[in-house]
């Protein structure tokens, strides 16, 4: 299963600027989206459902979707359980605090900060933070992520520059 994830796409409705072409490629051969929150507006939800299944968390922008998505997710995905959460705290003590918030999840996704993140946690858990496409603030480029999930396995989890 090809995931492709994002977060803090920061899209705003009638805002000229959409997502980059790189990231458009990347869903177009998506079987799923993870967006770890700061969607903004229901469309661009909507437009993402329209490339793949998507399963999103609210981020702190997410005003217009309070009620529409969760905090915090759990869900299993080719045998692999995933936690998606928008917020991880401050990066001091990030991975205990990600175990002990998600016990079960073989991988967990997170945004807010918009500095990409794809390294190992606590006792084999995977954590992946996107970074944003659109916004790419301290960071050199915008970015998103990638991976293939099969048989309980996480395979191949990149940060693509976009």
């Amino acid at each position: 299963m090809r995931v492709v994830v994002l977060a803090d796409t920061h899209l705003r409705r009638g805002s000229p600027r959409g997502l980059p072409p790189v990231a458009l490629a990347e869903l177009a051969k998506a079987d799923v989206v993870l967006h770890a929150g700061d969607i903004v507006t229901g469309d661009v939800l909507e437009a993402l459902a329209a490339t793949a299944p998507t399963h999103a968390v609210l981020g702190n922008n997410d005003t217009e979707l309070v009620g529409a998505l969760p905090e915090h997710l759990v869900l299993e995905l080719a045998g692999v359980k995933v936690g998606m959460v928008h917020d991880s705290g401050p990066r001091k003590g990030r991975e205990a605090r990600l175990r002990r918030n998600f016990p079960d999840a073989d991988l967990v996704v997170f945004g807010h900060s918009h500095i990409p993140w794809n390294a190992p946690g606590v006792d084999g858990q995977w954590l992946l933070n996107p970074g944003s496409p659109t916004q790419r603030r301290s960071q050199p480029r915008p970015t998103i992520a990638t991976l293939e999930l099969a048989d309980g396995r996480i395979d191949h989890p990149r940060i693509i520059p976009v």
